[in-house]
């Protein structure tokens, strides 16, 4: 469901005329006043478990934004060989940290552990080195003023350093916390969301980054969106080498932090400094490190790779069931159907509205679908309807799990009327939730869940109760105008913290249209802390619950998120707009959820509202086919925009999405590359080409994996688009004699008509491909294609390509359980010799399976690459009657233009065991 549009329009409003003074407020606030003298290191000492401890004190208190935490704890310990962390806090009291249990990770020492100090003279103005052997990072403390570095020992590298006198030295109080990094000017940052960032995937000096999980439309830019994504990655080229490492700062409380392209500083209103630096070298290796402490991405089961449909306002069943036909009869791959909240009785939670989704028309028609393979997915709010006549509201009650507020229920409104939030932190809460989960899908066997509403959103702010005398809401009218009588809260230092993070792009108070920041979670915790991870907890509630039903697989869609969330759910990217501005903006925001460990992550194909053209949803779908997450979502107010609805429409999905359902195999391999390394399945093209600066601000093409390229078209009216093509050769996946090498690197235009979008495949890979199909189901049997490519007229090279295939329904994504087969598949040509093989671990699996390879295609062989016979596992395939060998050269579109003859090679028919190791081989022609 959607952000209230009343809202959206008054955001967007105030943000066009606010544009100059925001930017002036930014940088007037980007410059901070000088606040202290910062603290000074007075002890330290080496901790039993390797790491250092030490003792800061502040050297001049001063009120600015509240008094100081007179003594800090520092803490320094080498997690891994590649991940290093500093953990700064109160020496005295235990300060809010993200929940262990939500994120778990190792705990520093408890604090009354470290309070015996040994007093060293020699630490004024001292700076000293702390590494050990074996670890990339070594860190670096000046005593006096106190302050950090982290360099990278290979080469020597400063990463992190906040030492400077262009801002202020560490500052730490109970309510604000601002600590700086100085930064090369040429060093490229990706990351800290989630925003809507203009400029494209890198962060542009100046540009606002406000940390703090809100409803607000995805069509504001620089804004503090649904997630909060507090990690960046810095990629830095010297002298030709390239270098990236991560940064993390592990604190869930709002935060502002500033960009200026020669330093970064944090300014934060609570928790403490909990940083986790990872060394790389390679964006793959952040990536991997990152994932490695905060959760590796969730398994997703196969048909979610399918393509998926849904709209906010599919008034009854007959409309569900009509849109299932008209993709049957338009010949458009469809998947999963959704509802948005059409399906409840009232709005309300695990119900179902028995006029317009009578349950037992429901279930006939979801034997219908699940026969086939199709799945059904509907959407759960937080929010629970306060109705005394309602059974998850009773239940809840009795097991006291909301959140509260001067000790009662905190109460708010959202699409029901009057509700609680349920409050995740409590273990009793997510028995319940567990529960309510199972009792629901004993109503409806629903095959997932979609968590909306949980940044968490609210239509009305501060302390409310219900109004006597009238209906709220009144059932006409929009539902998202606030109709609960409400006073705002002020009154505490929670509610009105002394440092206004820029919420909302216009420092909206922190509780507006949201839980009260003084509100309180399970063990005192206060709403002020926990708000940012509130999406988080839900996720991790609702696995839970999923997990819990008949050992399948989960799948969540979740609009908030938090450091930790794609180990539990997937991510679309919210509110956006029909508008060619929104097609582009998709595309950076989908490669910064890769980075930040949500690799199945999309926007709402054709725009959420209001009504596409034509012209942009053509465009649109052939770069949605390519999402990791694909679907088709639409607000109630606009006009109706499935695929089918427009018969050129039509044609192009039935192009793109009929070479997605051909790459699902490898999509789900990549699937599997993310659960066990992070590595995403949509990429910046910098991941694999680090060397090549042109593409590091590249924004408007990406990678899926690490070697097919899509360069779309973004722009109205466009018949071509000019692509970049990093230094390689690269074959049209639309038509495998289309080459382009491009020696250095260069800009190439494409022809791009309307149906048409550009697909391009790398030198020295091998892509397993199936033939496609109506359903994921139905693809995932068809006959295997290998795709080999090697340079253009190469005389040597090599390839390689990788297949993992499982029983996608089981809860764990793993080798060695008996039902799952991983392929590793190898080419080489050498000495005018030709070999493909493959090497396969757990063969049974697939060998069970029936699945074979049909058809190898070999990529950039020279002229002289005619056969005249082929070995198959060393047996001459001459009496192998159904093996058909073609020859066909290559056209290039852009490169050498010699007149070189080179030519792909195609073996057809040859009913290869996928389970089997095999071994192609020929001898080319001289």
């Amino acid at each position: 469901m959607a952000s209230s549009p009343n809202r959206l329009a008054a955001l967007c409003l105030s943000s066009l005329l606010l544009t100059w003074f925001l930017r002036v407020a930014a940088e007037e606030t980007s410059s901070s006043p000088k606040i202290g003298q910062g603290y000074r290191l007075i002890s330290i000492k080496d901790a039993p478990d390797g790491a250092l401890v030490g003792l800061l004190q502040v050297k001049q208190k001063n009120n600015i934004y509240g008094p100081d935490i007179s003594l800090l704890r520092f803490y320094v310990k080498h997690e891994t060989e590649n991940c290093l962390r500093v953990h700064i806090t109160d020496s005295k009291n235990q300060r809010w940290e993200v929940p262990y249990n939500l994120l778990p990770r190792e705990q520093p020492p408890a604090l009354k552990q470290n309070i015996v100090w040994s007093r060293k003279k020699n630490l004024i103005s001292v700076s000293e080195e702390y590494s050990f052997s074996g670890s990339e990072l070594v860190l670096s403390y000046t005593s006096d003023p106190f302050s950090f570095a982290v360099k990278r020992k290979s080469n020597g590298d400063t990463l992190f350093d906040s030492n400077s006198n262009e801002f202020n030295t560490l500052v730490f109080k109970d309510q604000y916390l601002e600590i700086s990094t100085k930064l090369p000017s040429d060093a490229s940052l990706y990351g800290l969301g989630e925003n809507t960032q203009p400029h494209g995937i890198k962060l542009y000096p100046n540009d606002p980054y406000t940390l703090y999980t809100t409803d607000v439309s995805a069509i504001n830019l620089n804004t503090d969106l649904y997630g909060a994504h507090p990690v960046y990655m810095d990629l830095r080229n010297e002298g030709g080498k390239p270098h990236a490492h991560g940064v993390l700062l592990l604190n869930s409380n709002g935060m502002d932090v500033f960009y200026r392209g020669t330093s970064l500083t944090y300014k934060i209103i609570g928790g403490v400094l909990d940083f986790y630096f990872f060394a790389g070298p390679t964006p793959l290796n952040v990536v991997d490190q990152y994932t490695s402490l905060i959760g590796r991405p969730a398994p997703m089961p196969y048909w979610a790779f399918g393509f998926h449909q849904c709209r906010w306002g599919y008034h009854n069943l007959s409309v569900v069931e009509d849109v299932v036909e008209n993709y049957k009869k338009a010949k458009i791959p469809l998947d999963v159907i959704w509802n948005d909240d059409d399906h409840m009785d009232g709005h309300k939670d695990f119900t179902l509205n028995p006029i317009n989704y009578p349950r037992p028309k429901l279930l006939d028609f979801l034997d219908r679908i699940h026969s086939i393979g199709m799945k059904y997915i509907v959407i759960i709010d937080p929010g629970i309807a306060v109705n005394s006549s309602y059974g998850v509201y009773q239940r809840g009650m009795a097991n006291d799990v909301f959140i509260k507020y001067e000790g009662e229920p905190f109460l708010a409104q959202v699409w029901p009327g009057a509700v609680y939030f349920p409050d995740f932190l409590n273990p009793k809460t997510v028995s319940w939730w567990v529960d309510e989960i199972r009792r629901f899908h004993e109503l409806v066997p629903v095959d997932g869940l979609w968590i909306d509403m949980n940044e968490a959103s609210n239509f009305c702010s501060g302390k409310c109760t219900i109004p006597k005398g009238k209906v709220c809401p009144s059932g006409t009218g929009p539902g998202w105008i606030c109709c609960l009588d409400c006073e705002n809260i002020t009154s505490t230092r929670w509610d009105d913290p002394p440092y206004k993070i820029n919420a909302s792009g216009v420092q909206a108070p922190i509780g507006f249209k949201t839980i009260a920041t003084s509100a309180v979670h399970y063990n005192g915790v206060l709403e002020y802390d926990a708000h940012s991870i509130y999406g988080f907890s839900q996720a991790i509630a609702t696995h839970k619950g999923l997990q819990g039903l008949q050992g399948k697989r989960p799948f969540i869609l979740s609009r908030s998120s938090y450091v930790g969330s794609g180990k539990y759910a997937a991510h679309w990217t919210g509110d956006n707009k029909g508008t060619w501005e929104d097609l582009r903006y998709s595309i950076s925001t989908m490669l910064n959820f890769g980075i930040f460990g949500v690799p199945m992550v999309g926007s709402d194909i054709c725009g959420f509202y209001p009504a596409p053209t034509e012209e942009l949803c053509n465009r649109w779908i052939e770069v949605g086919a390519f999402y990791p997450f694909s679907r088709d979502h639409a607000n109630y107010y606009s006009p109706r925009q499935e695929l089918y609805q427009w018969e050129s429409v039509a044609e192009s999905a039935r192009n793109a999405l009929g070479m997605r359902y051909k790459l699902l195999p490898y999509l789900y391999t990549l699937n599997y590359e993310a659960h066990i390394s992070g590595a995403p399945i949509a990429r910046p093209l910098f991941f694999s080409f680090p060397t090549y600066t042109e593409c590091y601000g590249l924004s408007t093409q990406f990678l899926l994996g690490s070697s097919l390229m899509i360069s779309p078209v973004l722009e109205q009216g466009k018949t071509e688009v000019k692509a970049l093509f990093p230094p390689g050769t690269w074959y049209s996946l639309f038509d495998l004699t289309q080459t382009i090498v491009s020696k250095d690197g260069s800009y190439v235009t494409l022809d791009a008509p309307l149906h048409v979008v550009n697909v391009h495949l790398y030198q020295n890979t091998i892509l397993p491909m199936q033939q496609g199909g109506m359903i994921s189901n139905v693809a995932r049997m068809t006959p295997f294609r290998l795709i080999v490519t090697f340079p253009a007229g190469a005389t040597e090279g090599e390839a390689k390509g990788n297949l993992f295939l499982d029983d996608d329904e089981l809860p764990e994504m793993r080798l060695g359980n008996g039902y799952s087969t991983y392929v590793d598949f190898h080419a080489t040509v050498k000495e005018r010799t030709v070999k493909v093989w493959s090497e396969v671990q757990e063969g049974k699996f697939a060998l069970d399976k029936g699945w074979v390879i049909d058809t190898i295609n070999v990529l950039g062989l020279n002229r002289n690459g005619a056969l005249p016979k082929i070995e198959i596992d060393g047996e001459p395939s001459v009496g192998i009657s159904n093996v058909q060998v073609s020859t066909t050269q290559h056209k290039y579109l852009y490169g050498p233009g010699d007149g070189d003859k080179i030519l792909m090679v195609g073996l057809k028919g040859l009913n290869i065991p996928v389970g089997k190791n095999f071994v192609v081989t020929w001898k080319m022609g001289s």
